[in-house]
């Protein structure tokens, strides 16, 4: 039997940061939009132990990769001794703030636990997500959500009004910004490792109404500060796309991805013409509907 999923990408609408906790962790609320652009990810069953190959050679295939490490989880937990052949295909940039590892280990948990028939519930499940990685617990779903704690207690929320019929532009500028990195420059931008609490709660009202070019005012990421200092031409690229009618520019998680907000496909596609016509050829960029 071979089974295969996809393996969805996000972004922040906001990502608030209220100060970093005993444990290390920072404490945080975020808003998480699901985007339809995706890896791909194929099980096969194995005699035995977790063998992952991957078409993007830049990609480690051992057991730092969370899918390796989420199928080894899996496997433990539900007591299995066979193993497993997982095959990644990555479409999503790496390094890029949109949570395409972590949105890989969910997958994993998910696909395995079909494969093998399904003896994991879901608070199980849930449990080794959070246990890999913040984010990953998000990706067991497949709605939009409020993230709170270290980011791994997630409320699934309805699609928003504001966003609806509306459209990404994604920009990868060719080069990615470390997760931890970005979290230990914050020592030096007070205001954004103290943020002001409620601000999620704010952008999500204004996101139940149908008006997104009132809610983009509150649209916020604590990380752009280390982000914008050590690579400025991302605050030109925020700068650039809201002169030329996006709605919203913001840097998604830890970045570097950059996504602006256009009314639709149409503008989106337009958006990313006069982007690529002032910045270049390099870099990755790709327009989704939301």
């Amino acid at each position: 039997m071979t089974l295969e999923r996809s393996s969805p990408c996000k972004v922040n609408l906001l990502l608030n940061i209220l100060g970093r906790r005993p444990d290390g962790f920072h404490e945080l609320e975020t808003i998480l939009q699901p985007v339809n652009l995706c890896d791909r990810l194929s099980f096969h069953p194995a005699a035995t132990g977790v063998e992952l190959t991957c078409d993007d050679p830049r990609l480690p295939t051992d057991g730092t990769n969370l899918v390796v490490r989420a199928a080894a989880a899996f496997l433990a937990a539900a007591q299995i001794k066979d193993g497993v052949r997982i095959h990644l295909e990555k479409r999503i940039p790496l390094a890029a703030g949109l949570g395409g590892g972590s949105g890989n280990a969910a997958a994993t948990l998910l696909g395995l636990n079909e494969l093998f028939g399904g003896p994991l519930a879901p608070v199980q499940l849930h449990k080794l997500a959070a246990a890999l990685g913040s984010d990953v617990p998000f990706f067991l779903q497949a709605h939009p959500a409020l993230a709170t704690g270290r980011g791994e207690a997630i409320q699934p929320l309805e699609p928003f009004p504001a966003l609806r019929g509306t459209a990404l532009v994604l920009i990868h500028p060719g080069f990615g910004v470390a997760t931890a990195w970005a979290y230990q420059q914050l020592a030096d931008f007070p205001a954004a490792l103290h943020g002001t609490p409620g601000r999620a709660r704010k952008l999500l009202a204004l996101l139940q109404a149908d008006d997104l070019a009132c809610a983009g005012v509150a649209f916020y990421n604590a990380l752009e500060a280390p982000a914008f200092r050590k690579y400025p031409i991302l605050a030109l690229y925020q700068e650039f796309l809201r002169e030329n009618g996006a709605a919203v520019a913001l840097m998604s998680g830890s970045g570097s991805t950059t996504f602006a907000l256009a009314g639709g496909v149409a503008a989106a596609e337009a958006l990313e013409q006069k982007f690529r016509k002032e910045f270049g050829e390099a870099g990755w960029t790709r327009v989704v509907a939301l």
